[in-house]
């Protein structure tokens, strides 16, 4: 029996490691493209720091395409098996389906606790790094963000436009301050600028040298009759607030970055942090329970796609690998787009979407282990 426990775990790990493999890289690959085109076309990101991109994006396809890439390996494993006559061979010595399944069970094990390591501990904490790649890209290489022939609108009340940086310094500058209405208030026009950072204070400072400003009137800004005419300056230094992009993903950080200890605190303490003085309301309290019983609810995925994938993959009795991943994926549709559907009430707190969210787990394992009970009785 060792034998075919072994010859079971390693075709189904082999097979389980090739298809995350994939899964992965195409996930990988299309959130990669979507997060990162900007960076690395419009900022000119240097590689390495798209690599920390990719590093910080892979924990999160693994939630997905670990239960995935195992349901794959079942349905490839198990109906290979079943149409070769194997089991058919294993069942007339005397061995039971269920036994035949024990390394399913115990692959699926270490993809269950794999997933929850995942889910409970490394995602969050990649995402909170991954929030603040762009405060970090603009603090450690700030003349990446100031593109040329670009108008530059990260900065919050800013809009800078750059005719050309060559690296070192950047020449003809156009600098619009903002007001309370998008309008334009001050214009700075700089033959060329330099840029350096100010990490203590969470800015940049760009020296400005050549300068002319003119103010716009606060009433009009749009009317050129009433523009003044500023003074000229030899050099002088905008400050530029990266505040508002490091309380963004620094302090506001959404739930989905919260690590399994900040989101027991949140429900213990009743607030985001222990800085807020007013509490969460019942809305935001019901979406960070759910958040949590999400976390345990796609750790096993795996076990219930597992136990579904079995019974149907006997019965198919295909051999075909663009079958099975057919298959796969109908099934790994279905599942996640449950888990998604009780996402569109995590508002509603009168419904317990906390509760919703085991749905998907409680289908898959009921009519799984309903289809691997008749299989077994066979």
């Amino acid at each position: 029996m060792k034998i075919l426990d072994r010859y079971v775990f390693r075709q189904l790990s082999l097979t389980t490691f090739i298809a995350v493999s994939v899964l992965s890289v195409v996930l990988v690959l299309g959130n990669v493209f979507r997060q990162i085109f900007d960076l690395l076309i419009n900022k000119n990101a240097p590689y390495e720091f798209l690599l920390t991109f990719v590093a910080y994006i892979i924990p999160f396809s693994l939630i997905f395409t670990l239960p995935w890439g195992f349901l794959t390996a079942v349905l490839l494993v198990f109906g290979r098996m079943s149409a070769e006559h194997e089991l058919t061979a294993l069942r007339s010595s005397g061995v039971s389906i269920t036994r035949v399944c024990l390394s399913v069970f115990a692959l699926a094990a270490l993809c269950v606790s794999a997933c929850l390591w995942i889910n409970i501990e490394v995602a969050p904490k990649a995402q909170a790094r991954f929030k603040l790649a762009l405060y970090e890209l603009a603090m450690h290489r700030p003349l990446s963000m100031f593109d040329s022939d670009r108008v530059i609108d990260a900065f919050p009340g800013l809009k800078i436009y750059i005719e050309r940086n060559d690296g070192e310094e950047l020449h003809n500058l156009l600098v619009y301050e903002l007001g309370r209405d998008s309008e334009p208030q001050k214009v700075i026009f700089a033959r060329r600028g330099r840029i350096h950072t100010d990490a203590p204070n969470h800015r940049l400072l760009l020296d400005l040298f050549d300068a002319r400003y003119e103010q716009r009137d606060a009433v009009a800004p749009q009317s050129f009759s009433r523009i003044r005419q500023g003074i000229t300056m030899q050099k002088t230094t905008l400050p530029i607030s990266l505040q508002d992009l490091y309380d963004r993903n620094q302090k506001r950080r959404p739930l989905s970055s919260l690590t399994l200890v900040e989101l027991r605190d949140i429900l213990r303490n009743g607030r985001a942090s222990e800085a807020d003085s007013l509490p969460l309301s019942v809305a935001e309290l019901s979406e960070t329970r759910m958040e949590l019983s999400k976390r345990f609810s796609l750790s096993l995925a795996s076990l219930a796609l597992g136990l579904m994938a079995v019974p149907l993959a006997v019965t198919a009795q295909r051999r075909e690998t663009a079958a099975g991943f057919l298959l796969s994926l109908l099934l790994a549709f279905a599942y996640f787009f449950l888990i998604i559907m009780t996402g569109w009430v995590k508002g509603r707190p009168e419904m317990h979407p906390e509760l919703l969210v085991w749905l998907p787990n409680l289908l898959f394992l009921t009519f799984g282990g309903v289809m691997f009970r008749r299989l077994a009785a066979r």
